[in-house]
C-alpha cells in the first residue's frame, strides 16, 4: 500500500510519514525542498503522472506557505488552489479509488469569538483563507463526483519541528537563549490573543482518523482547548527557570485582529481521536 505526501518537509509532512510508516505505508514525499519527490504540485501533467504511476490508497495535501500575508498571495493560489484541482482531477482520471485529504483551516472562517464548527460560514478575510475556501469546494465537488475527498480544518498545532518563524517556537528559543546567558530582547504583539496548542503529531493521529471513514468527510482537527501566548510564555519561562518580564518587550500598539480562535471538535471526538499530549507536555517538548 503506498501514500503520496504533498508538502512532506513540513512538520505534518514528517509526523504523518513516520505514522504511515508504522502501519506498514509506504510514503512517497513530495517536496520542493529536502532530499524528496520534486513534482511540481501547481503542474497538473507532472502530478497526474505522478498518481498514474503509484496508483496511492492515498493522497495527503499539506502543502502550502504557512501565512495570511498578501504576498504570498500567487505562491499559495498555486500551490493550495491549484495544486487541489491538479490532485483531484488526476485521481478522477487515474486513480478514482485513492482516498484524498485536502487541508483546510480554522482562519477560513468567520470568526464570532466562539469556538468554531464545521458548519460555520467561510469568510476571505486574507489571500490565504481565499486559496483554503476554493480548495474546499473543489474537494466538495469532487467527491459529489465520487472521489472520496476528505478536508480537516487544522487549528493551531506545534512542534520542535517549527522554525522561528512561528510563536510558539520563538518563544521557547529565546526563553532557552536568555536561561543560558543571552542579553537579546524579544519583542511580541498581543500576548493575551488565545488559540490552541496542539502537537501535530496528534493532529495526524487526527487526519488519519478521518480517512478511514466511509461517511464523515470533514472535521475541525483541534482540541477546543484554548491558551494565550501569555500562558505559553508562563509555561516555557517557568521551565528554564527564569522571569520573561526580564526579557519580553511587550508592543502595546498592535491588538491581534483574532481575539479566540478555537474549535469546536465534536465530530472529531466523535470517531475516537483524543489529543495525547496536553500543553504543559507539548512546552516541555520545544523546550527540550
Amino acid at each position: 500500500m503506498t501514500a503520496i505526501i504533498f508538502g512532506a518537509a513540513g512538520q505534518d509532512g514528517f509526523y504523518l510519514t513516520e505514522l504511515l510508516q508504522e502501519q506498514q505505508i509506504e510514503v512517497i514525499g513530495v517536496s520542493r525542498s529536502g532530499n524528496f519527490n520534486r513534482t511540481d504540485i501547481a503542474d497538473f501533467i507532472q502530478v497526474n503522472e505522478l498518481i498514474k504511476k503509484y496508483q496511492p490508497a492515498y493522497i495527503f495535501h499539506l502543502a502550502a506557505n504557512s501565512t495570511a500575508s498578501h504576498e504570498a498571495q500567487f505562491e499559495n493560489h498555486s500551490t493550495i488552489s491549484t495544486g487541489t484541482l491538479n490532485i483531484l482531477e488526476s485521481v478522477k482520471n487515474s486513480s478514482p479509488g485513492t482516498k484524498v485529504f485536502i487541508s483546510g483551516s480554522a482562519l477560513q472562517f468567520k470568526n464570532e469569538q466562539l469556538p468554531i464548527k464545521e458548519s460555520d460560514a467561510f469568510e476571505a478575510r486574507d489571500a490565504y483563507s481565499v486559496s483554503r475556501i476554493q480548495s474546499v469546494y473543489a474537494a466538495r465537488y469532487f467527491r459529489s463526483l465520487g472521489i472520496k475527498t476528505y478536508v480537516g480544518y487544522f487549528f493551531h498545532h506545534d512542534s520542535p519541528r517549527r522554525t522561528e518563524r512561528h510563536m510558539a517556537k520563538k518563544i521557547a528559543e529565546a526563553c532557552k537563549r536568555y536561561a543560558n546567558g543571552s542579553k537579546e530582547k524579544l519583542m511580541i504583539g498581543d500576548i493575551t490573543a488565545v488559540k490552541e496548542w496542539t502537537f501535530a503529531g496528534d493532529a495526524m493521529r487526527a487526519v488519519w482518523t478521518l480517512v478511514q471513514q466511509e461517511e464523515i468527510f470533514e472535521a475541525n482537527i483541534g482540541t477546543g482547548i484554548g491558551h494565550s501566548i501569555e500562558d505559553w510564555l508562563n509555561a516555557c519561562a517557568a521551565m528554564a527557570g527564569i522571569n520573561w518580564h526580564e526579557f519580553v518587550v511587550i508592543d502595546h500598539s498592535y491588538r491581534s485582529a483574532i481575539r479566540t480562535i478555537t474549535a469546536a471538535p465534536t465530530v472529531i471526538f466523535s470517531l475516537g481521536w483524543k489529543p495525547a499530549t496536553s500543553f504543559d507536555e507539548l512546552a516541555r517538548m520545544m523546550m527540550n
